[in-house]
């Protein structure tokens, strides 16, 4: 079993995650699934609304990807030359590369540091890697610790697929940052593929954010620890 599979097992074995999982199961069925559809159309709506440029962000937050034997793929790639693309147009005052990765293998980050390199973006370029975390949470969390300890946080662009962006502004908000979206994409085309990426990521925001709302309502610290 590979490390990124084992990581996904132990969240779901999780007693928090799995009560986080049941509070919103629970809320889309006694609403006969209007709840869900909510988020479904919040999602799609961040996707199809994010712009491709940040308005005035310090910090651009590019969001690895799983790449194995340093393999990207599409989303990857896309995500790549959208910030070669800033870099060129109008360069950050830093650029935050995010994404760990298995054993032996370059991490994410180090993915997005030569591919980086490797379209044009000069090699002494304020590049800061990130290269332990193995989700999107954890990619903000060390983020902010990295941010943190140079000064105030910064104003940070979130760079990602726009089928991920909403994920990404949820975890902003929730550790603190003052963020802004900025999509990898043109623009969103819809396409089964895409459907699919859009609803499962409508039931994971639905997931973590009722149940981010119910520790909250029921004072469950640890539950909250987790998301702040």
């Amino acid at each position: 079993m590979s490390s990124r599979h084992a990581h996904r097992l132990s969240l779901f074995g999780d007693r928090d995650v799995l009560h986080a999982g049941l509070v919103a199961a629970v809320a889309c069925l006694l609403s006969a699934g209007l709840v869900y559809c909510g988020y479904l159309v919040h999602v799609w709506r961040t996707a199809r609304r994010a712009p491709v440029r940040p308005a005035r962000a310090d910090c651009l937050l590019l969001f690895g990807k799983h790449a194995p034997q340093g393999r990207i793929d599409g989303d990857f790639d896309a995500r790549l030359a959208r910030a070669v693309s800033l870099w060129r147009e109008t360069p950050p005052r830093t650029l935050l590369l995010l994404g760990g990765g298995a054993a032996h293998e370059p991490t994410e980050a180090e993915v997005a540091r030569r591919e980086l390199l490797a379209r044009g973006v000069a090699a002494d370029a304020p590049l800061q890697l990130e290269n332990r975390s193995r989700d999107t949470l954890q990619n903000l969390r060390n983020a902010r610790e990295l941010l943190r300890a140079k000064a105030t946080l910064p104003r940070v662009a979130l760079l990602s697929n726009r089928y991920h962006l909403a994920r990404c502004a949820l975890f902003a908000r929730q550790l603190g940052f003052d963020w802004e979206l900025c999509a990898a994409e043109p623009r969103l085309r819809l396409s089964p593929r895409m459907v699919l990426r859009l609803a499962g990521e409508a039931a994971y925001v639905c997931w973590i954010d009722l149940g981010t709302r119910w520790a909250r309502l029921i004072g469950h610290q640890r539950m909250l620890a987790r998301v702040s």
